[in-house]
């Protein structure tokens, strides 16, 4: 299952709408099929180590990090194909939460007389399927919050200064964080202060760019920022009523798609969970979170991020003027705190990375 769940993760691109998944069969102690998942439109993981394993796949085990199928999608269910080829037992990582399986394929399976065993690595899997699993049952996507940080807590100096805070070996996870991500949002304060392009260039692109957004109330996005003029991928800008018309039209002139929504409720910005809804209308399943201060702290205070990556660089800047890593008004009461759920910590080069999930204690 291990195994299975390194092929789940060597996919090069997201797979959304789909879960990323990987299967292995193995038949007296070797493994004689594997495969992944691509993404929508291509064979699912079973279907793919099936076919590698052809007539060894009777009588054999398969592997696989999530329940498979039973339903008609663009393929075939998968329950039908295990059934045919012959195996005679499935270990499952962990049940599909999509309401349309959810133990329906573990019992069809059952039913047509194999062995199922689940639950195992079932803590990692879920991990790994954690955005399909709120996309596909809240109809929203998974969000993480990336900021790279001072050892003081701060992504810019006074003077507003904030290049580059971490070194090259943490900008190139991010990178391939971004490669694994449908799309990047900012708000528009980060792009008057650092005119990024938010696009996958410090690692190996394989052709793809995420959707770029940016959070800009009163479309007050330069026409020539990077976020728009970049190759590849596509720009959305989310502006209110409240944006100036020659402004829009000059976005729209410019190549980026403007997308209208309602005010926040304290009416200074965009109604994020609206945005949220919006994009995962368009199937953004894996949203990635650049910054900056103030919408990471209206998106935490929203109850809208999912999972954290803060990289903390062994630098410190000091001051009451320096840009804290969360702004907004924060939290009065510490009992009201955000929990980070099982914090883990890595050395990046010479940054440190600290991967949480929002949640509560176990």
């Amino acid at each position: 299952m291990a195994r299975a769940l390194r092929l789940a993760r060597t996919v090069r691109r997201p797979t959304s709408p789909n879960p990323p998944v990987g299967a292995l069969i193995v038949r007296n102690g070797t493994v004689v099929g594997e495969g992944y998942h691509k993404g929508a439109g291509h064979p699912h993981a079973e279907v793919v180590a099936l076919s590698q394993a052809g007539q060894k796949a009777k009588d054999a085990t398969l592997y696989v990090t999530l329940e498979p199928c039973a339903h008609y999608g663009r393929t075939p269910p998968c329950t039908d194909a295990i059934i045919r080829a012959g195996i005679s037992k499935v270990v499952v990582a962990t049940i599909d939460r999509n309401p349309i399986v959810n133990g329906k394929g573990v019992q069809i399976l059952q039913q047509a007389g194999l062995t199922v065993l689940t639950g195992v690595l079932e803590k990692e899997a879920t991990y790994l399927l954690a955005p399909f699993f709120k996309f596909i049952t809240k109809k929203i996507p998974f969000a993480i919050l990336k900021l790279a940080m001072t050892a003081d807590g701060k992504i810019a100096t006074a003077s507003g200064q904030s290049r580059w805070i971490t070194g090259r070996k943490a900008q190139k996870w991010v990178h391939r964080l971004r490669r694994q991500s449908d799309a990047i949002l900012v708000g528009v304060g980060t792009i008057l202060a650092d005119d990024p392009e938010l696009t996958v260039r410090l690692v190996p692109s394989y052709g793809y760019q995420p959707l770029r957004i940016v959070a800009d109330s009163l479309a007050r996005t330069p026409p020539s920022a990077k976020v728009i003029t970049a190759k590849g991928g596509k720009t959305i800008i989310a502006v209110t009523a409240a944006a100036p018309k020659e402004r829009w039209e000059a976005l729209e002139r410019a190549g980026a798609e403007v997308w209208q929504l309602p005010p926040s409720p304290d009416g200074r910005g965009v109604d994020l969970e609206s945005l949220f809804r919006r994009l995962a209308e368009q199937n953004v399943m894996n949203l990635l979170v650049e910054g900056g201060s103030e919408l990471a702290g209206s998106l935490l205070m929203a109850g809208l991020v999912d999972r954290i990556a803060f990289f903390i660089a062994p630098l410190l800047v000091g001051g009451a003027k320096a840009i804290p890593a969360i702004g907004g008004q924060g939290i009065g009461d510490l009992a009201s705190a955000i929990f980070l759920k099982e914090p883990t910590f890595r050395k990046i080069g010479r940054d440190y990375l600290l991967l949480a999930d929002i949640g509560f204690p176990d």
